[in-house]
């Protein structure tokens, strides 16, 4: 990859990781607004859980970087068990805490809806 591309993405990754913070923060704030506290929180589990993902995926993609062989296995091993852990926190929320299912499911959405916003950007933006 040239180093004009690198920027390049670079660009789109910081702008898709303040998407995400944007949207966490609205969504969190529409749902304690419009359903209460346990789906404000559960929202804002949700995003929490989105963003962690989001980063690491971030460096499972690093980490395939031949420069970087030495940390492929532990990167293989967390991709591996990821949704198994976001999936135990999951369920600890919902039941132990009592937060709404629903919101934690929309707020893990929060990761997807700024990669599709970074998306309609770029094909706006595209050659500029």
């Amino acid at each position: 990859m040239s180093e004009v591309e690198a920027v390049r993405v670079e660009r789109a990754l910081t702008r898709i990781r303040r998407l995400m913070l944007a949207l966490a923060l609205a969504g969190t704030a529409g749902a304690l607004w419009m359903e209460g506290p346990a789906w404000g929180a559960g929202f804002l589990a949700g995003a929490l859980g989105a963003m962690a993902n989001f980063r690491w995926l971030e460096q499972l993609a690093a980490g395939l970087d031949p420069r970087r062989a030495s940390r492929r296995l532990r990167w293989a091993a967390l991709f591996g068990l990821r949704y198994v852990l976001l999936g135990a926190a999951a369920y600890v929320i919902v039941k132990v805490f009592g937060l709404s299912g629903l919101a934690i499911l929309a707020g893990l959405l929060v990761a997807a809806a700024a990669v599709l916003a970074e998306l309609v950007y770029e094909l706006f933006h595209a050659g500029t």
